[in-house]
């Protein structure tokens, strides 16, 4: 049975989504061979075709040309899920984006967004996201972007909102914001990338329907997230889009991916 790369990262919401995939537990004239990485390195080995299937930024897609093409099921959308610029003491977001700010990577959807919201970015300092509070709260940098399960947890760390990016892409676009997708590398024959497609559609719907299935697994690779920081991640970024991104998904994306 053909084998097939799928770079996917550690974050709960991916954990629980392609846990059923990962261990065989849906049809699939395939087996996955998983490969865990953070979002900004699964990006930059994008460039360099280093997998069958890998999670993208949708920031992203622009820099991988085509190389990769992007299946419907598996992506990260929707609303009230954008990432957030936090400080340490309370300013503006046009004053805090003149100062230090931390970012995940020049390649996340999340620093698109803010470049979008703020297109002069005086110094930007690139870090791993889950650096990015400890280096605010400790006076590394002035502020910091931050994404995934940071967003529940900055305020124990003493730490502000400047804005929610999630919410003024929606303000400005009346769409859903577009985090990330699955793609499958432009030389997977096209039968191989509808069968990956369906079988990643089927993972998803086997994780809602069976939610304790993927705890352990979701578990090992949560670094030292509670259990409750876990649900609220998951509850957050798998959704109706991760099933099939629809039209109003694929609009969201297109308008990204051209702003």
């Amino acid at each position: 049975m053909r084998e097939l790369t799928f770079g996917y990262s550690p974050c709960p919401n991916d954990t629980f989504a392609f846990h059923a995939l990962t261990f065989g537990l849906v049809d699939a004239p395939f087996v996955i061979k998983p490969v865990l990485l953070d979002i900004e390195e699964l990006n930059r080995r994008a460039h360099e075709g280093a997998f069958d299937l890998t999670k993208l930024s949708v920031g992203a897609f622009a820099g991988v040309g085509d190389r990769y093409t992007l299946l419907r099921s598996g992506a990260a959308l929707g609303k009230g899920v954008g990432p957030l610029v936090v400080t340490r003491t309370p300013m503006t977001f046009d004053d805090a984006v003149q100062l230090r700010v931390a970012i995940p990577g020049r390649e996340t959807t999340a620093y698109r967004l803010l470049r979008l919201a703020a297109p002069a970015l005086p110094n930007v300092v690139e870090m791993r996201y889950d650096r990015i509070l400890r280096a605010v709260a400790d006076g590394e940098v002035d502020a910091g972007l931050i994404i995934h399960e940071s967003r529940f947890t900055y305020a124990e760390h003493g730490l502000r909102k400047a804005i929610d990016l999630g919410d003024w892409w929606e303000r400005e676009t009346q769409l859903p914001v577009p985090l990330a997708g699955i793609c499958a590398r432009s030389d997977v024959p096209p039968d191989v990338r509808a069968h990956a497609e369906r079988a990643i559609r089927a993972s998803v719907q086997y994780a809602f329907d069976h939610p304790e299935a993927s705890r352990e697994y979701v578990r090992v690779h949560a670094q030292e997230l509670s259990p409750e920081v876990c649900a609220q991640h998951i509850a957050l970024y798998v959704n109706e889009y991760s099933l099939d991104i629809g039209d109003e998904g694929l609009a969201a994306i297109t308008r990204l991916v051209t702003a």
